[in-house]
């Protein structure tokens, strides 16, 4: 051992040894409390503790299930989750939000107005409240037969919201009037997805019973159901339709996608490249492809024209959410992993990998101008990931 000074050159004693006669003291070391090699080699650590997000809404307790941004106001969000309650905040503000209180359960969905003046939320407590979001006040309650609520979806020009419910029924009011319209009764198991076509003009609803229901939503008659061969052999899990209102596409537990003529309620096409549960669907705005995720681990992209998958985007864990961005050619996706991911679709390559999360991502939305993109999880945090690159 060589002996420096403070300069840092070597003293003028030249090399200095040590021998047993210099120890002064030995202090005992718990070879446990040493750090293992592996863990400091470990390039993972630095990984785990990454932040890629600008901003975190922290005022739930517990997992979040459901994130909406408002279509109108680029930096509202509405949030519900396990703790029984849902929020409604702003993008990077400091103010706590709007607490949407009075559920006695978990807050399953969110679900803005196309005009964004009223969001809804749902819980499994089977009550639906409905806020005025300039006012930030209880505008009216809805209810059902009491049983949970799994989702919510408004008229694409107006105030009618319909619900679908593990009471196997969907349910529709007139928000303005706080008025029960209509009782859609026919599924028999908890109606899992649904939505109206965007012309308005009729109503679509996926089960776990397996079948797909088309209603008529002036007179709730049932138009036409689709079970059996060659349909989803398990319960339905997601469903999207198409912009011009022609065609209703729906994932399922039994790993397949199909495609149906709303109007003659047949299935006109089925894809098969899932090995597992589908959790996701979402239709491209701009070109006749759609994205659908899976717990196979899988994110594919279609092209409907030819029924054929063009390309596999492969994650580390299950896909449980999805969103295209805007008009663009790249879709975001939540993982079981925590991670969130952009993808090319015309390449299928991955472009971006956005770390923060500690859980499983449960709901993905994207603000009205584009720039941010929200993301919910089972780690009780909403963080907001910057997309405007992705335009």
């Amino acid at each position: 051992m060589s002996v420096q000074d403070v300069d840092g050159n070597s003293s003028d004693e030249g090399e200095v040894f040590l021998d047993d006669e210099d120890i002064i003291q030995e202090i005992p070391i718990d070879e446990e409390d040493l750090p293992d090699r592996d863990d400091e080699m470990d390039p993972d650590v630095d990984d785990e503790e990454a932040d890629d997000s600008v901003y975190i809404f922290k005022g739930h307790l517990d997992e979040l299930y459901t994130v909406a941004c408002s279509p109108t106001d680029a930096s509202l969000v509405a949030t519900g989750g396990k703790d029984d309650r849902g929020f409604l905040w702003k993008i990077g503000s400091a103010d706590p939000g709007l607490e949407l209180q009075g559920h006695r359960d978990t807050v399953s969905t969110v679900a803005f107005s196309s005009d964004g003046q009223l969001l809804a939320s749902g819980g499994l407590d089977g009550v639906v409240h409905v806020w005025d979001t300039s006012l930030g006040s209880l505008k009216c309650t809805l209810e059902g037969s009491g049983e949970g609520f799994e989702w919510l979806k408004w008229h694409p020009r107006g105030h009618l919201i319909i619900g679908g419910s593990e009471d196997s029924n969907v349910w529709m009011w007139n928000a303005d009037k706080s008025a029960w319209l209509n009782t859609f009764s026919g599924h028999s198991s908890s109606v899992t997805c649904g939505s109206f076509t965007p012309d308005g003009k009729i109503i679509c609803t996926g089960s776990d019973d397996a079948s797909l229901r088309i209603w008529n939503p002036r007179t709730g008659e049932s138009i036409h159901v689709v079970r059996g061969h060659p349909y989803h052999t398990d319960g339905l899990t997601c469903l999207s339709i198409t912009s011009d209102s022609t065609i209703a596409m729906t994932g399922s537990k039994d790993s397949s996608v199909h495609m149906v003529n709303i109007t003659t309620g047949r299935v006109v096409s089925s894809l098969n490249a899932h090995s597992d549960s589908v959790e996701c669907i979402g239709l491209s705005p701009s070109f006749t492809w759609a994205a659908t995720g899976g717990m196979d681990q899988k994110l594919l992209i279609w092209d409907l024209q030819h029924s054929a998958v063009r390309c596999t985007c492969d994650h580390e864990e299950g896909v449980t959410c999805q969103s295209w961005l805007g008009t663009s050619q790249y879709v975001a996706t939540g993982c079981v992993d925590g991670k969130v991911r952009i993808w090319d679709s015309l390449s299928g390559n991955c472009l971006r990998t956005f770390s923060g999360h500690a859980d499983t991502i449960q709901s993905l939305d994207t603000s009205a101008d584009g720039n941010s993109l929200v993301s919910v999880s089972s780690d009780g945090t909403a963080r907001i990931f910057k997309i405007s690159e992705f335009r």
